[in-house]
C-alpha cells in the first residue's frame, strides 16, 4: 500500500513535469499543467488517484489551508486605502453583475437554482496569482490599470472571505439570516481572540522564534493549523480559520519572511489540490460539462471584460485604462476552485459542477494569459471601435492648447513627481500629461499645469502644443506607449530633446531609433548615484544616516504633496 502511494506520487509528479514543459513553451500558467495531470491520472485515463483518494484529499486540503493562509497574510489594508472608493465600486459591481448574469445563463441552461448560485459565484473571482505574475512579467504592476487591478483583486479577496464565512449557513436557507448572524458573531469572537493573541502573546514568541528560519517555519505552520482547527471547531470551517490565521500575522515585521518560507510548501500542496480536481473528470461528467463549460468560458472571456470596462468608465477612467483593466479579469480563480471544493464537501454541489468549473478554468486561463500578455496590441487593434462607440475620456481638461510650454512631463506617478519638483524650483514653464485620476487631483492641488489623456491616443497628442516644446520627458513604464509617443513627437517637433525611460535594456535600441535623445534606466542611474556617493563621501555611518534622513524626507514629501 505505502509503496503504491509513493509510486503513484512519483508518476503524478513525472507527468506534471512533462506537461509543465509543454505548458511553459505555450507561455501558460502552471495551474493548467496540474489540472491536465489530474485529468490524465484520473478515471478518464490512468486511474492512479482513486485507489488512494482519501490520502490525496488530505494533501489537497492542506494545499487549500496554506493558500488561504497566504491570502490572509498578504491582505494589505494600507494599499486598499490608496485605491479606495474606485476599487470598492468596481470590485463589488463586478462580483454582483457577473454573478447575476452567470446565474441567469445557468438557469437558462436548465441548472437548478442551487447549482446556479454556487457556480455563478465561483466564476466571479479572477486569479490573483495569475494576474500578479503576468503583470509583474510585463512590468505593469505600477501602471494606472495595474494598481487598480490589484485593488480589484483585494476587494474580491475580501468578498470571497465573507462568502467562505457564510458558506455553512447555506444548508438552512429558511434560517439564513439567523445563521449568518451566528456565523458573524463566531467570526468576530474568533477574530477578537486571535487579535489578542497576535498583539500580546505572538510578538514575544516571534522575536525569539525568528532567530532561526527553520524554527519560524515550524512555528508558523503550527499557528496556521491550530487557528484553522479552532475555526473548524467553532463551526467556521478550516478554510476560514486559515484566513484568520494569516490576517493575524499580516502586520508582523516577519510577514515577508513567513510568506517566502510558506510559499514553496503552498506551491507543492496546491499543485496536488489542482491535480485532485482534474481527476474528478470522468467520462460521464465530461460529456455533461463540455457544453455549459464552453458557454460560461465565453461569458468570462468576453462578458467580464465588458462589465469591468463600463464600471471603470463610470469611474471616469480613460478608454485605454478601462480596456486594459477589463482584460485582466477574463479568467476564473483558484479561489473559485476552493469555494466549490468546500461546497462539494458540504454536499451543496456534486462533482459535475466541479467538472464544469474545471473546463471553464482551463479555457479561460489559457486564453486570458495571451489577452493579458498582448493587451496593448489588442487595444491598439480595437481602438478605432472603442473610440467610436464608447465616448470621450473623462476628466478632459478645458485648458486652451494655445498656451505654450517649454517642457512636457509624461507620467507623474513614479519618477515624474520628483522631476516636476525640480522644474518648479527652477521656475521652468512646464506641464504634466497623465491619465491617473489620483495624479490629476495632486496636480490640481499643486497648481501644476496639466492635461489628462492617453499617450497612445494620437488625436489627443495632436491637441497638445508639443511642436513648440523644447524638451519632452517620459517616465511612462510601458515601452510600446513610449514608442508611440516618441514617434509622434518627432513628426511634429524634430528639434525638441526627448528623454524616455526603460526598466530593462531589451528594447533600448528600438526606442533610440524611434527618436529618443536619451533613455533613463533607473538601475543604471541608481548605480551611478551610489558610485558617486562612494567616490565623494566618507565611508562612515554619519554619511548614510544623512542619506537615510534625506530619503525619509523625500518620501514624506511625495505622499503629502497635493494634500496641503
Amino acid at each position: 500500500m505505502e509503496n503504491s502511494i509513493f509510486l503513484n506520487i512519483s508518476i503524478l509528479l513525472s507527468i506534471a513535469i512533462v506537461l509543465a514543459f509543454i505548458v511553459r513553451l505555450l507561455r501558460q500558467p502552471m495551474i493548467i499543467s496540474y489540472i491536465l495531470t489530474g485529468i490524465v491520472c484520473g478515471p478518464l485515463f490512468l486511474n492512479l488517484i482513486n485507489n488512494q483518494q482519501e490520502f490525496f484529499s488530505v494533501f489537497a486540503q492542506i494545499g487549500v489551508i496554506l493558500l488561504l493562509f497566504l491570502v490572509g497574510l498578504n491582505l494589505n489594508p494600507s494599499f486598499f486605502k490608496q485605491v479606495g472608493k474606485i476599487a470598492f465600486f468596481t470590485g463589488v459591481g463586478q462580483v454582483v453583475l457577473t454573478s447575476l448574469f452567470g446565474f441567469a445563463i445557468l438557469l437558462y441552461l436548465g441548472f437548478s437554482a442551487y447549482s446556479s448560485i454556487f457556480l455563478a459565484i465561483s466564476i466571479t473571482f479572477s486569479s490573483t496569482i495569475i494576474i500578479l505574475k503576468l503583470l509583474s512579467d510585463k512590468r505593469d504592476l505600477m501602471t494606472v490599470y495595474g494598481r487598480y487591478t490589484l485593488g480589484l483583486m483585494l476587494v474580491q479577496d475580501i468578498i470571497a472571505i465573507g462568502l467562505m464565512i457564510m458558506l455553512p449557513s447555506f444548508s438552512e436557507p429558511e434560517r439564513i439570516l439567523s445563521a449568518v448572524a451566528g456565523m458573524f458573531l463566531k467570526s468576530i469572537g474568533l477574530l477578537a481572540l486571535v487579535y489578542f493573541l497576535s498583539r500580546i502573546i505572538l510578538p514575544v514568541f516571534l522575536n525569539s522564534v525568528a532567530q532561526s528560519g527553520e524554527f519560524l517555519l515550524i512555528f508558523t505552520l503550527a499557528w496556521c493549523f491550530a487557528i484553522a482547527g479552532l475555526g473548524d471547531w467553532a463551526g467556521l470551517t478550516l478554510e476560514v480559520g486559515a484566513i484568520i490565521a494569516g490576517i493575524s500575522l499580516g502586520s508582523s515585521v516577519y510577514q515577508t519572511e513567513i510568506s517566502s518560507r510558506i510559499r514553496p510548501l503552498r506551491d507543492f500542496f496546491i499543485a496536488l489540490f489542482f491535480i485532485i480536481l482534474g481527476s474528478e473528470m470522468s467520462v460521464g461528467s465530461i460529456k455533461y460539462a463540455v457544453a455549459p463549460g464552453l458557454i460560461l468560458s465565453i461569458f468570462v472571456l468576453v462578458g467580464n471584460p465588458i462589465i469591468l470596462f463600463f464600471l471603470y468608465r463610470m469611474a471616469r477612467f480613460t478608454r485605454r485604462s478601462s480596456f486594459l483593466a477589463g482584460l485582466t479579469a477574463a479568467q476564473v480563480s483558484e479561489f473559485g476552485f476552493v469555494f466549490l471544493f468546500v461546497a462539494n464537501q458540504m454536499g451543496y454541489v456534486d462533482n459535475n459542477i466541479l467538472s464544469i468549473f474545471t473546463i471553464v478554468a482551463l479555457v479561460t486561463i489559457f486564453f486570458s494569459s495571451y489577452m493579458i500578455t498582448y493587451n496593448y496590441q489588442i487595444y491598439m487593434a480595437l481602438r478605432p471601435f472603442v473610440r467610436k462607440f464608447f465616448g470621450k475620456d473623462g476628466y478632459k481638461e478645458k485648458k486652451t492648447t494655445k498656451e505654450r510650454f517649454d517642457v512636457f512631463v509624461f507620467g507623474y506617478h513614479r519618477l515624474g513627481w520628483k522631476i516636476c519638483e525640480a522644474l518648479k524650483e527652477m521656475g521652468a514653464n512646464f506641464a504634466v500629461v497623465d491619465f491617473d485620476p489620483h495624479a490629476l487631483e495632486k496636480l490640481q492641488n499643486r497648481r501644476i499645469p496639466h492635461f489628462f489623456g492617453d499617450a497612445t491616443d494620437v488625436e489627443f497628442l495632436d491637441e497638445l502644443p508639443l511642436s513648440s516644446a523644447k524638451m519632452i520627458i517620459s517616465t511612462l513604464p510601458n515601452t510600446e506607449v513610449q514608442n508611440i509617443l516618441v514617434k509622434h513627437v518627432r513628426l511634429c517637433n524634430s528639434k525638441a530633446l526627448v528623454i524616455a525611460s526603460l526598466s530593462h535594456s531589451a528594447l533600448l535600441q528600438e526606442l533610440y531609433k524611434a527618436g529618443a535623445d536619451y533613455i533613463m534606466m533607473p538601475h543604471l542611474v541608481g548605480g551611478q548615484w551610489l558610485a558617486d556617493i562612494l567616490k565623494n563621501r566618507p565611508w562612515n555611518r554619519v554619511t548614510f544616516e544623512k542619506l537615510c534622513r534625506d530619503q525619509k524626507e523625500e518620501m514624506r514629501l511625495r505622499f503629502t504633496l497635493g494634500h496641503h
